[in-house]
């Protein structure tokens, strides 16, 4: 029997142990083989070497968690060790998807980014759903640039539909550029992790990386890139027709979206909606869906979220019952 003892210096214990040492239980619970003690700011493992190892790393990204989201609940512990139900090995070898800058490593930090990032592995078209913040947006750059580093293609090119939350885009100032950059700032928010910012600057500059509306995309053809379709439940059926039909060999292709916040005029119909209808069983396409177990946000958010999708169902099947009569 072997014993490795971690010290957690600078950590909450409160928060990374969980309520009555919850998160730890939770661990120990998944190693039955292995003794996990907790005491004061140390962590006492005790049982075989492979499996160890494999506590100590689901330990690590525990601390990784609470170092850069500032909690950890035991909903994220349970995330972390479905993502490693794999063997050790394999998942030290395939978890990373990036190393980004300053040291920041990415990977996926639920079960579902995990699914996400296996379906763009075998898939050239993904479909990511979710409302904000399930981290869709940035696990589909992660892969962008992982791509984009390993040369399996040639350039990133990043597009989402000018529409309008709320807000008109005619009043804001400046050139059409600097009104949608901030319509686009989460997608320049990702890649400023996960590229130097020099390199970034000279990517863009040369369009290796392209950041555009939707509308730029028409009457040309997507080859040798990794081609990102952000907030497509904004796109009408015309406009996803004209995008899924740009794609060129060796073209990689994940399209996200959040079919709760629709911000198109009313009864303009979502092309996101109609696409997954019309596409539905077709090989080569994958479809993976987030929820608001996914969220690394205030634990307020899960609930705000559920909220609106108790609400969105409630509609639909208003709606369906609706159409149900008429056509009776």
């Amino acid at each position: 029997m072997v014993e490795k003892v971690i010290t957690l210096e600078n950590v909450p214990l409160a928060d990374f142990l969980g309520q009555a040492n919850e998160n730890i239980r939770q661990i120990a619970a998944a190693f039955p083989q292995s003794k996990i003690i907790s005491r004061g700011n140390e962590i006492r493992i005790q049982g075989a070497a492979p499996e160890i190892l494999r506590i100590n790393d689901i330990l690590n990204l525990l601390l990784e968690h609470i170092d850069r989201f500032g909690h950890l609940t035991p909903e994220n512990v349970k995330d972390y060790l479905d993502v490693e139900g794999i063997p050790f090995e394999e998942a030290n070898r395939d978890q990373v998807i990036v190393f980004g800058n300053k040291g920041l490593v990415i990977k996926p930090k639920s079960a579902n980014q995990r699914k996400l990032v296996e379906s763009a592995m075998k898939n050239d078209l993904v479909f990511a759903l979710g409302p904000a913040g399930t981290g869709k947006t940035y696990i589909a750059v992660a892969l962008a640039v992982r791509a984009l580093k390993n040369r399996e293609v040639k350039r990133i090119i990043i597009t989402r539909p000018a529409v309008e939350a709320g807000e008109n885009l005619g009043f804001l100032p400046g050139d059409l550029q600097e009104k949608l950059d901030p319509y686009l700032r989460p997608i320049y928010d990702a890649l400023q992790d996960m590229v130097p910012p020099e390199k970034l600057k000279y990517y863009q500059e040369t369009r290796v990386i392209e950041i555009a509306p939707l509308a730029y995309m028409r009457g040309r053809t997507l080859h040798d890139a990794f081609v990102l379709l952000d907030e497509a439940q904004n796109t009408t059926s015309e406009q996803i027709k004209m995008f899924l039909t740009r794609m060129g060999p060796n073209s990689r292709v994940i399209i996200t979206g959040d079919q709760t916040q629709v911000d198109l005029p009313i009864r303009q119909k979502s092309g996101l909606s109609e696409a997954l209808k019309i596409l539905d069983g077709v090989k080569g396409i994958g479809v993976v869906s987030l929820s608001g177990k996914d969220v690394i946000r205030h634990k307020l958010v899960k609930s705000i979220i559920e909220a609106y999708e108790n609400d969105h169902a409630a509609k639909e099947l208003e709606r369906n019952e609706a159409s149900s009569r008429k056509n009776n």
